[in-house]
């Protein structure tokens, strides 16, 4: 805390300089994070989780794989809606629990969708399309059209859940860098506001 003193003995206390550059630190990291806007990610997060889902119906109908077996799409699609609301969250409240709590679920996030790609990867190659039997009328069998359908389903939910490894990556990233300097600041601000002031 700074202090003046002029001739008349007259006593001014001045805005402190190091509270001053805090302030305005955490508020370039607060535009720092609107610039980055989770809102964004967070809501491509909520969709793809949705379409992954929506997607994989149907997959219960038609020929059932481990894909179906394992409930691949059920469980990565929650996942990434979770991901989404809580990047949403951190949006509209900035604070350090809601960055460390979004930092957590999208490194989960990530995490799963690299595992869903790998099953999606194996359950493409383990079960390759049918070769068409042509019946009286010219068309093919059931068979092909069906594992054709399963097949072109499958790699549909591959690359949305690509798109979301590199989405939860990204913002991984990006709330990674930040958390520790809004943490920082967050602490010092906490340390300055705890100290006792007289009154002027």
């Amino acid at each position: 805390m700074a202090v003046a003193v002029s001739r008349d003995l007259s006593v001014q206390v001045l805005e402190d300089l190091n509270t001053v550059k805090l302030t305005e630190r955490q508020q370039n990291v607060r535009d720092a994070k609107q610039r980055g806007q989770p809102k964004c990610i967070g809501v491509s997060q909520i969709m793809l989780g949705l379409m992954i889902m929506s997607y994989s119906i149907p997959l219960h109908f038609i020929n059932v794989t481990e894909v179906v077996y394992l409930g691949v799409p059920w469980w990565s699609g929650l996942v990434f809606i979770t991901a989404g609301v809580v990047a949403i969250i951190l949006d509209k409240h900035c604070t350090t629990r809601t960055y460390q709590a979004s930092l957590m679920v999208n490194v989960v996030s990530t995490v799963v969708s690299v595992i869903a790609v790998i099953v999606y990867s194996v359950d493409l190659d383990k079960h390759p399309e049918a070769s068409c039997v042509k019946k009286l009328d010219g068309s093919c069998n059931v068979n092909f059209y069906a594992t054709r359908l399963t097949r072109g389903l499958k790699f549909s939910l591959l690359l949305f859940t690509m798109a979301q490894t590199a989405g939860s990556a990204t913002l991984c990233f990006y709330l990674y860098r930040m958390k520790y300097t809004f943490g920082l600041y967050s602490s010092f601000t906490e340390a300055a506001s705890s100290i006792p002031r007289r009154p002027t």
